[in-house]
């Protein structure tokens, strides 16, 4: 992925639901401008939620989400379903499509009506778009209703779609919520960031890895220098620089190492730590990390992760988080793994849960995750902050932050 490319995780994300056949797919068709989405006369056509990055103008970078129908049926249907509730988890605006075919008048069916109260219980602003307005007696005047007729075949209203979907989500995106900058409130312009950038099995060959491109990208819109050292030429690098660098970032799992040659008056910490902060999950991972000291043997730990990869013979994950884990409790708990949009709802089996850094995920799915943990009361941390803490060196990782000073 380029520079210039933005991140899925940072883009507003619309997810466009409804009955099947009320033409969602060709919705999304109408507002994207391409063909997106497969459309067809089957009911069912759409069976996996389908995500598409783009720019959607007055908006800018969004990700378009087409959903399965709400009521299909069968046990393939149920499934399906599931998946549409999933993706309710991380949707900032979304767009009923009602079928107005079906119901030229604007009435919801039962499936509808339960939609909608699961928008409002999760706070999500919607918008009832009544498809197939070429189908009405008086489209216009039935614009002024609470619905929004428009039609994906001529292209009726789609424009004022567009502007109500921006709308909404530039309200949401202000409602109250401080923007989280990465690092630009951490350094000055002119300072040296020094980046610790293991390359080993898992790094993918001529380009880094999404935090550490998102990470310097935060660097050089601040007017810093970023600095970039592999772990064995930290020591030169931070000899030769002639002054003092403003923050050290390192891959978490070179921690311990990377502190031990880190002079202590130089702040510290660590890549995972900062997207913590970045999705507002600092005080709760700083909190939760404290439940590896009552775990007993066989106390299931969930390690969760935003993103699916191929998993290599030292994967953080799967193999040295449980094994550091293991080696500072002296227990030999039941490690349960998931990845990418699978994030159990019924969590009150584990113990703990230990995220990793969530560069993949938007911060709507992150504040889900954790207000799911909290409201089982399970502890909630991630991968930084555990390997940190394991290691000794938490207080110093996060003393970099003003809120725990």
């Amino acid at each position: 992925m380029g520079l210039n490319e933005t991140p899925s995780a940072n883009r507003i994300h619309i997810g466009f639901f409804g009955r099947r056949n009320a033409g969602k797919s060709s919705l999304v068709n109408a507002v994207t401008g391409q063909d997106m989405a497969i459309v067809s006369e089957v009911k069912g056509t759409t069976t996996d939620p389908v995500y598409k990055a783009m720019e959607l103008l007055p908006l800018g970078p969004v990700l378009i989400i087409d959903t399965p129908g709400i009521d299909d049926e069968g046990m393939l249907g149920e499934l399906r379903v599931r998946r549409t509730g999933r993706v309710l988890n991380k949707t900032d605006v979304a767009v009923l499509v009602g079928d107005g075919e079906y119901s030229p008048n604007g009435g919801l069916c039962a499936a509808e009506e339960e939609l909608v109260e699961i928008f409002k219980a999760k706070n999500i602003p919607y918008i009832i778009a009544w498809n197939k307005s070429d189908l009405f007696d008086d489209p216009e005047k039935d614009s002024l209703s609470a619905f929004l007729p428009v039609s994906a075949k001529t292209g009726f209203n789609i424009n004022v779609l567009k502007e109500k979907i921006a709308a909404l989500a530039l309200a949401e995106s202000t409602k109250g919520r401080p923007a989280r900058p990465l690092i630009a409130d951490l350094v000055r312009p002119s300072d040296f960031v020094v980046l610790v950038i293991p390359i080993d099995k898992a790094a993918p060959k001529g380009r880094l890895i999404l935090p550490q491109q998102q990470v310097i990208r935060d660097i050089l819109d601040t007017h810093a220098v970023a600095i970039a050292s592999g772990e064995s030429g930290l020591k030169d690098t931070l000899a030769r620089l002639g002054k003092k660098p403003a923050l050290v970032i390192t891959d978490s799992q070179i921690f311990a190492k990377v502190s031990a040659e880190v002079p202590p008056d130089i702040p510290l910490t660590s890549f995972s730590i900062l997207f913590a902060r970045y999705n507002g999950l600092l005080e709760t991972a700083v909190r939760g990390v404290k439940a590896l000291e009552t775990l007993r043997n066989g106390d299931k730990i969930l390690i969760a992760e935003g993103c699916t990869h191929h998993r290599q013979c030292e994967d953080i994950g799967t193999v040295k988080l449980p094994r550091w884990i293991k080696t500072h409790t002296a227990k030999e708990p039941d490690f349960v793994f998931c990845s990418g949009g699978d994030f159990p709802e019924d969590l009150s089996i584990f113990k703990m849960i230990i995220h990793c850094g969530a560069c993949m995920l938007n911060g709507r799915e992150m504040q889900y995750r954790r207000l799911s943990a909290e409201d089982q009361n399970i502890p909630f941390t991630n991968y930084g902050i555990t390997i940190a803490y394991i290691q000794g060196i938490l207080d110093r990782s996060i003393a970099v932050f003003s809120d725990f000073q």
